[in-house]
């Protein structure tokens, strides 16, 4: 399931002005703790797009205290099972997002806005981005997963020519980094473990 977080509709709640602008550290914090606040009543497995269509410039602050910080905390396992991905965005949100998750080694899936925005953004069977920072090969095995929209471990072995365990480190790697789902699946009459885009 995925539910979407309108941020300019939380920036006017939260902060009251008349702003579409996300600036400074403080408004920042005040966004990240509603968010916070809203994200642990969402069902396990829930994906929240965070929705940036209506938000005209993010700057670096704001970026490392709502984008960095929700990462980083939803790895250390802070929200549950669930997941973050962002819509809507332009190219300037997305330059100071990045510079905010490289440098704390996060990455997350980004969604372009399009021309025009999509109300809400369509999320499946959008070309995602990954945002931050991600190394090679996670990066190349998460482009196939996104292609084939699941895999297990002994697929990505064969497709992609790996021993079986490297194939299930790195679909764990994902796993953790929040950028995969995963779910239990049958194969040749045991359980293993299926991993799907988001």
């Amino acid at each position: 399931m995925t539910i979407t977080y309108d941020l300019y509709k939380l920036l006017k709640e939260e902060l009251g002005n008349g702003s579409s602008d996300l600036v400074t550290r403080p408004s920042g914090n005040k966004i990240r703790e509603r968010i916070e606040r809203d994200i642990v009543n969402e069902p396990e497995g829930t994906v929240v797009a965070l929705d940036f269509s209506k938000i005209g410039i993010i700057d670096y602050s704001c970026a490392d205290e709502i984008v960095a910080k929700l990462i980083s905390r939803l790895l250390s396992g802070e929200y549950g099972e669930r997941y973050i991905v962002l819509s809507g965005l332009n190219e300037n949100q997305k330059e100071n997002i990045e510079v905010a998750l490289e440098r704390k080694e996060l990455a997350v899936i980004g969604m372009m806005r399009r021309q025009p925005p999509l109300n809400p953004p369509l999320l499946r069977g959008t070309k995602g981005v990954v945002i931050g920072s991600l190394n090679k090969y996670l990066s190349d095995t998460l482009e196939l997963i996104r292609k084939k929209g699941n895999i297990t471990a002994k697929e990505l072995s064969e497709e992609m020519n790996l021993e079986p365990n490297a194939s299930g480190m790195r679909l764990l790697n994902l796993y953790k980094k929040r950028l995969v789902k995963r779910s239990e699946a049958i194969q040749d009459g045991g359980k293993v473990w299926s991993y799907e885009r988001i």
